[in-house]
């Protein structure tokens, strides 16, 4: 892949990629250690553990993977270049107890994030993986948050974020995100919808690339409401959103029936996916691609990563969790941070924002042929299989 194909990198080039052990009684370092087993993953970038070097070589021991060696640096200045790079955010001896929830294990998964978020912001690493928590054990006086997207959005500054679930061409937002389901109705708004419509196009354009990107809204309701049969929100709600954002030269389409959406495939003829809560995006998006999906967090002033799968306590320490996903967390990360610093580069060039202008302008009168999306509505209800 290109993301380990650039062997010529000198040291200072090289992109660090801060990453935190997440639980440690779960995968996190299992995944961490068999991504960089493999050599190419440390041609290109220099990755930095934040965590426990104790920690690291009682892994590495249990799962008898001798040909990790950790290096341990003070901080991720003083990272070496070729070699997996940790450093310690304790130096207690830890109890590990493999595949169960304990209170060390929280607090330790926090300082390790606590540390590398304070690095990320400062610069001394340029994009940030986490593996695995535990969102129960996190939860402390300093750590009130029902996951890592909301606590990087905080320190981030960003009062909007998005929660992105990535594989391949296939990138389901989340409008609610990790809420209660009983108060999913209540705090969708067609000015949320809106707000999230905005943050993932954006998303789409700066860190993947793609020029006028075409996003899908899934509705609420059973059959998007069946035209008012089940449900008024897709109506009231959510179509006045898709509305406005289509007047707003949004390309965006739907409410869609969330069972026909993905059930008939349709969901390959978009760029994103917005869906109205979690698990309407997540159950699709993890049968679809759970060894190898990914969670991004859009909208933050830096890049984020994560494998999007928890710390799977029923196979710790058995040489079984599979690091297809974690890897491919790491690439995402590192093309991601390419992509926003090439779109910034491109952007701020006088010459190249007169080209854009005529291209979009070019790319408006050609979008007029398609479809609007209230002509999709009943598309979507179609698509629900009555």
């Amino acid at each position: 892949m290109e993301h380990i194909e650039e062997k010529h990198r000198s040291d200072a080039e090289r992109m660090k990629v801060g990453i935190t052990h997440g639980d440690i009684n779960g995968i996190g370092y299992e995944i961490i250690m068999k991504t960089f087993h493999d050599p190419r993953m440390l041609e290109s970038i220099t990755p930095i553990v934040y965590g426990s070097s104790k920690v690291a070589s009682y892994h590495r021991k249990s799962l008898n993977i001798s040909e990790i060696n950790f290096n341990l640096v003070k901080n991720a200045d003083s990272a070496i270049a070729k070699r997996m790079n940790i450093v310690n955010v304790t130096h207690e001896e830890v109890k590990i107890e493999l595949g169960k929830s304990t209170e060390i294990a929280g607090q330790l998964a926090y300082k390790a994030l606590e540390a590398a978020v304070q690095d990320l912001l400062q610069h001394h690493i340029d994009v940030l993986v986490t593996a695995p928590i535990n969102k129960k054990n996190m939860q402390s006086a300093n750590f009130k948050f029902p996951g890592h997207s909301e606590y990087l959005a905080d320190k981030a500054g960003n009062k909007e974020h998005l929660m992105l679930m990535v594989c391949d061409k296939l990138r389901v937002g989340v409008i609610t995100g990790h809420i209660p389901l009983k108060d999913v109705p209540d705090t969708i708004t067609t000015d949320l919808i809106i707000r999230k419509i905005e943050l993932m196009n954006r998303s789409l354009t700066r860190d993947f690339g793609i020029r006028k990107p075409k996003i899908a809204i899934l509705g609420l309701n059973p059959h998007a409401g069946d035209l008012g049969v089940i449900g008024l929100e897709e109506a009231q709600v959510i179509t006045p959103a898709v509305e406005q954002a289509w007047n707003r030269d949004f390309i965006v389409y739907g409410p869609y029936s969330a069972d026909g959406f993905f059930g008939s495939n349709n969901y390959l003829k978009f760029d994103g996916v917005l869906a109205m809560y979690h698990d309407q995006g997540m159950i699709p998006f993890k049968t679809l691609s759970f060894d190898r999906g990914i969670n991004f967090t859009a909208g933050l002033s830096f890049v984020r990563t994560s494998p999007a799968h928890g710390t799977a306590y029923d196979i710790a320490g058995k040489n079984e969790a599979s690091n297809n996903s974690f890897r491919e967390a790491v690439y995402l990360a590192i093309d991601i941070f390419n992509n926003r610093k090439a779109f910034d580069e491109m952007n701020s060039h006088p010459l190249q924002n007169y080209l854009k202008e005529i291209e979009y302008s070019t790319d408006a009168v050609i979008e007029k042929e398609i479809p609007h999306p209230a002509e999709d509505v009943n598309q979507g209800n179609l698509l629900a299989g009555q």
